[in-house]
């Protein structure tokens, strides 16, 4: 038996708001029928968190201190907890991470695990308990072993100013061998990594804080995809990213919310950061927060936007709620606007 929703549906890959009806059997889109149907509801897709450590589920409250300090391999201090910080807590940390992105409306998520194959292993164990949600786990040598690879989506690294160029060339190589995708932070705290980073060829960066204008264009003429991380560049002091200028190069880009440690899981934040800070622009913000992220991912034809034959993985918020009460623009209220708590149901 199908399932039929009612609503204003944030609809297709350019998000028009329409109203209409969803049709839903097994799982899957069957239809999106316009319809001139009075509604108090909003039909979006859900999110996809293209950049997340949720290993720093363990650390929620670090002080305050430079960027480096808090989370530069081997001794930053998000380092030195993870080491000493036993399995089974790691896991059940990271199940509550888990936990709150399907609470808070993200289907899919991207996640650098440090740790190596031990690493990678508990990230599995958390995601074994939520059949809501899709993860890429990009793992990271331990030890230089590259024993995580066939148990994850691929390698995610650090700025190649923490390694040398050449170890990381090699793990690139071991990572294309298996079929896996690499990426890699580039930019955060400054620009002296983001060439090398690009010599890589990676299949996305992270952050590029810094990248200048030659840098910009660089990428956009390399088809590297990006994922800013705006909330936690704020909070670490790194500035902010030029996503405008990337966007007008034509590069791809998405959003993430980085570290655990800094701040929280909900995109409903990142995207209002996004919207009233960076880019002022609200169709396309809500673009990097689902569809551009799963474009990032690959998986932009399975989730990412609502169409016939994708996963119907949707949030329903309410018009009625105080916060949500008189709205005129069912899209930009959204991004601009909306909250967790203006859900009713999560599918």
């Amino acid at each position: 038996m199908g399932q039929i929703l009612k609503g204003t549906i944030i609809y297709g890959d350019e998000f028009e708001p329409v109203d209409g009806y969803i049709t839903i059997d097994n799982g899957i889109i069957k239809n999106v029928e316009e319809s001139r149907v009075r509604t108090d509801t909003i039909i979006a897709p859900c999110f996809v968190n293209a950049h997340t450590h949720i290993g720093d589920s363990v650390i929620k409250d670090p002080p305050y201190l430079p960027l480096a300090e808090l989370v530069q391999p081997p001794h930053g201090v998000k380092h030195r907890i993870l080491e000493k910080t036993p399995s089974n807590e790691l896991v059940t940390s990271m199940k509550a991470s888990i936990a709150d992105m399907v609470k808070t409306g993200t289907c899919a998520f991207a996640d650098f695990r440090e740790g190596g194959v031990s690493g990678v292993a508990a990230l599995n164990s958390a995601l074994e308990s939520s059949n809501k949600i899709k993860a890429k786990i990009f793992g990271r040598p331990k030890d230089k072993e590259m024993d995580y690879l066939p148990l994850c989506d691929g390698t995610g690294l650090s700025s190649t100013n923490d390694i040398d160029i050449e170890i990381v060339r090699d793990f690139v190589r071991k990572t294309r061998e298996q079929g896996k995708q690499f990426a890699i932070h580039a930019g955060e705290r400054d620009s002296s990594d983001i060439s090398n980073a690009l010599s890589l060829s990676p299949d996305f960066l992270v952050h590029l804080t810094h990248a200048e204008k030659k840098d910009i264009k660089a990428i956009a003429e390399a088809n590297i995809p990006v994922v800013v991380c705006l909330r936690s560049n704020l909070i670490t002091g790194s500035g902010l990213p030029p996503i405008k200028k990337m966007l007008d190069e034509g590069t791809l880009v998405a959003a993430g919310t980085d570290n655990v440690m800094l701040n929280s899981l909900n995109m409903f934040s990142e995207m209002e950061f996004l919207a009233k800070i960076a880019l002022f622009d609200d169709r396309q913000v809500f673009k990097l927060c689902t569809l551009n992220g799963a474009k990032v991912l690959g998986i932009e034809k399975e989730l990412g936007s609502i169409k016939k034959g994708k996963k119907a993985r949707l949030m329903i918020l309410t018009k009625k709620s105080n916060n949500m009460q008189g709205i005129i623009n069912p899209l930009s209220s959204l991004v601009r606007r909306a909250r967790p708590d203006d859900m009713i149901e999560i599918i």
